[in-house]
């Protein structure tokens, strides 16, 4: 074995043992915290495999923006701990485990026997998630989805703000115009 094998096998684990430590922690906060290290460690992953893109991308949208997200929602809500023995979340962690063996399958399914040639040869990885490789295909080959998700958070954004709004002047009206900017 390599040096760069045995790299990523430890990367390998430490993204398992992360998402282990997501799942299997009572403590929401906690829990986001280990879907943080998990993000941070595929991101270095992707950057072992000469994505630098796809990494820095990883790192800040992921580990950044919504993580910060993730943490604020439940500080607000207070959830911090879940209720333990409730019959929901055993229904919940039974389905979460067959459709995750599913997913197994299906992903071993395609790789051995649909696409056998899948994987990247040397001769390819040096091209591979570069940003100007991933700029040309975003801006040539994937013009349209790409125009219709920027369009689709638009409206998101947009019905955000309005959302917000309708509630302020309803609030407003309720106290007599004392809350109204």
């Amino acid at each position: 074995m390599n040096l760069d094998t045995v790299f990523f096998l430890i990367l390998a684990a430490a993204a398992v043992i992360t998402a282990a430590g997501m799942l299997l922690n009572r403590n929401a906060i906690y829990a986001a915290l280990f879907l943080i290290l998990n993000f941070a460690t595929v991101g270095i992953i992707y950057f072992t495999l000469s994505a630098p893109f796809v990494a820095l991308t990883q790192v800040t949208v992921y580990a950044g923006a919504i993580m910060v997200l993730f943490l604020f929602v439940i500080m607000l809500l207070g959830a911090e701990k879940l209720p333990y023995g409730e019959g929901s979340l055993r229904t919940q962690r039974l389905v979460a485990i067959g459709l995750a063996v599913v997913l197994l399958v299906e992903a071993g399914y395609f790789m051995l026997v649909k696409q056998p040639g899948l994987f990247l040869n040397p001769a390819q990885a040096g091209e591979f998630g570069t940003v100007e490789q991933i700029g040309r295909a975003l801006f040539n080959i994937y013009i349209l989805p790409f125009e219709i998700t920027s369009l689709i958070l638009l409206a998101a954004v947009v019905g955000a703000i309005m959302l917000t709004r309708i509630e302020k002047i309803q609030r407003a009206g309720q106290t007599g115009g004392e809350e109204q900017r």
